[in-house]
């Protein structure tokens, strides 16, 4: 019979074997992200290797855009090209997730196949996830011009002027644009949708 300090030394030893999870890049065919999520996710169950390979992430983020006068919310991948694995990094889950149809290889590996790749810093994982200060769930506006773009305003008081963008305020979702009324340069200030980038 195994007292418990044998027991813990045991349990102790047996994380020791196992390497820590760390977050890893891995380049795949482009538009084939979630065709790869999902094949990995099923290898892992087939193979029984869940302790070894945690999760598979698609990064995606929501976009607000305005299509015919109405807000609309859909998620846009990050990173396309690319997904990301938390595993524990030995060489079984290495091959195992190269060998995965439309992989191509892991980011920040070696130019040979022997050395194997680095992982994500913490703050490279806080920036994917939009986990760094200020970032929250909110959608993020689809706005097609920037700041000094030549624009025409499509709704509102000021329809059909034209002007240039001084400030964008993607918060409140305002747009800051100066136009020529009466032959001075006036700023007016309006939702970010009522304007148009001139080609």
């Amino acid at each position: 019979m195994t007292s418990a300090a044998e027991n813990q030394d045991q349990a102790q030893a047996t994380a020791a074997a196992v390497p820590a999870a760390h977050w890893f890049l891995v380049r795949v065919q482009s538009n084939k992200e979630d065709t790869v999520r999902r094949n990995l996710e099923r290898r892992v169950a087939l193979r029984g290797l869940g302790r070894k390979v945690l999760q598979i992430v698609v990064p995606t983020e929501k976009v607000a855009e305005m299509k015919n006068g109405k807000k609309r919310t859909r998620s846009v991948k990050t990173y396309p090209g690319y997904v990301l694995v938390e595993m524990h990094m030995d060489d079984e889950s290495w091959a195992f997730v190269r060998e995965t149809p439309d992989v191509g290889d892991f980011v920040g590996g070696g130019s040979t196949f022997q050395q194997k790749p680095f992982p994500l810093r913490p703050d490279e994982v806080n920036k994917i996830f939009g986990l760094d200060a200020g970032a929250g769930e909110t959608a993020r506006l689809k706005i097609d011009f920037a700041v000094g773009d030549s624009v025409k305003i499509r709704e509102g008081a000021f329809e059909n002027f034209e002007g240039v963008v001084e400030e964008i305020n993607e918060q409140k979702g305002l747009v800051r644009v100066v136009v020529t009324i009466f032959g001075r340069a006036t700023p007016v200030e309006m939702p970010y949708w009522q304007v148009e980038a001139i080609s």
